[in-house]
């Protein structure tokens, strides 16, 4: 079996030697679009989860609860 002495950062993906010793710091911005990269399923069906969760009993109980707050703040 072939076994590539490159391996992923487990926090960011860049692509690591791992015969060099030397210290990895992930970029902030590539940490980012790597978190982001790994939740683009959570993220593409949050409308779908939202919607359900208002339609709910929990969630209409939400809303009504919101809808009576501002009314009473005004």
């Amino acid at each position: 079996m072939y076994v590539s002495r490159y391996m992923p950062c487990e926090y960011c993906g860049e692509s690591l030697d791992t015969a060099v010793p030397h210290p990895h710091l992930c970029s902030p911005e590539r940490r980012a679009d790597f978190e982001m990269f790994a939740m683009r399923h959570d993220i593409a069906d949050f409308d779908n989860r939202f919607r359900a969760y208002l339609d709910s009993p929990a969630g209409r109980f939400d809303v009504w609860l919101a809808a009576k707050q501002l009314r009473e703040m005004r």
